[in-house]
């Protein structure tokens, strides 16, 4: 990691808006903000984007003020090591983590994916995910993402969930397919929604109980892998989760950037889970990081800029199921695109 030098700090809000509304439990989506952090040091800048966590009420003009309170000590010079200690988990960490991977990078002309000690980065299959809807909707959006390899389906916490799922499966016999129930489910529901997940071949239960239910998950029949999402935000929670969950989706929003989402998934393996990684929706630029830690994932959900009226310019590239993203649009060890 390059020793702290002085930067300059601009960070500001930007609007995403969505194509059309997202629905989950308890939500519905049709836009947000996201806080964009870029680092400069002479001809040298780095860029990151987070949205936070909705759900912990971690908010971009929240995040904004974060990273505005700690304008000086950034300028003076400021390492991923120490941001650790300045910032908790969360979106304004993440923004300004990328931010300085990506400054890192271009100061050292060297790439993200080999200052983090992997393997060169291959194009990753990523779910293609469909909001909650009715289960007619659902086939048809299926049926809309005719490149997609990979689908994730919102469940709600309503009585027509298996519908749901049998309408998209029918519209699309060829995928892999997993739910996500967002906190939307008990005990007793999803008992009786398993039957129909298992003649579906679903292949993952994302996030069945609520945060703080975790004991919910204690002894019940599993014949399909359980996911934790909002009941892992950091490698602290990990614990918890041994023996409840099989899979672990990190999402550099909740953890606050890359930085602890490549320890997390280190410590996280090494106590037998499978990793999947995830994203709080946005541009691109919030996507290229998480590329790199979806390089060691089972389970890749980096769908996010697919949603958005208008993505960054370089995007990533969505092709054939799969994510890519270039090397000029974030980590690359090359100037930005002007």
């Amino acid at each position: 990691m390059s020793a702290p030098r002085p930067m300059k700090l601009h960070a500001a809000l930007e609007k995403r808006q969505l194509k059309s509304p997202f629905h989950i439990t308890g939500y519905t989506f049709t836009g947000f903000d996201a806080l964009v952090v870029t680092l400069r040091d002479g001809s040298c800048v780095g860029r990151g984007e987070a949205q936070g966590v909705y759900y912990k009420h971690d908010n971009p003009p929240e995040m904004l003020a974060q990273v505005e309170a700690l304008r000086d000590r950034i300028e003076r010079g400021i390492t991923r090591t120490e941001l650790l200690d300045c910032l908790p988990p969360g979106g304004a960490r993440n923004a300004l983590d990328s931010a300085l991977w990506d400054l890192e990078s271009m100061r050292r002309g060297l790439p993200a994916w080999r200052l983090a000690g992997i393997a060169p980065p291959h194009p990753l299959l990523t779910t293609f995910t469909i909001g909650a809807d009715e289960p007619s909707v659902m086939a048809d959006h299926a049926r809309a993402f005719g490149d997609a390899r990979a689908l994730k389906l919102k469940l709600t916490d309503d009585e027509f969930n298996a519908e749901r799922v049998r309408a998209v499966r029918a519209a699309r016999p060829d995928v892999w397919m997993m739910v996500d129930a967002n906190q939307g489910f008990t005990p007793d529901s999803l008992a009786g929604l398993l039957p129909a997940l298992q003649q579906c071949r679903i292949a993952l239960i994302e996030q069945p109980f609520p945060i703080g239910k975790e004991n919910w998950l204690d002894g019940i029949e599993r014949p399909i892998p359980i996911a934790a999402d909002e009941s892992v935000q950091d490698h602290t929670d990990l614990a918890r989760l041994a023996g409840r969950a099989d899979t672990i989706n990190i999402k550099l929003d909740k953890c606050g950037g890359l930085t602890e989402a490549l320890a997390m998934a280190s410590q996280a393996r090494a106590m037998g889970f499978d990793l999947m990684v995830g994203n709080m929706s946005g541009s691109s630029l919030a996507m290229a990081p998480a590329f790199v830690l979806g390089q060691q994932c089972a389970v890749v959900d980096l769908d996010g800029p697919l949603y958005l009226r208008e993505d960054c310019s370089p995007g990533a590239r969505y092709q054939d199921g799969t994510i890519w993203c270039p090397e000029e649009l974030w980590g690359g060890g090359l100037p930005a695109a002007a």
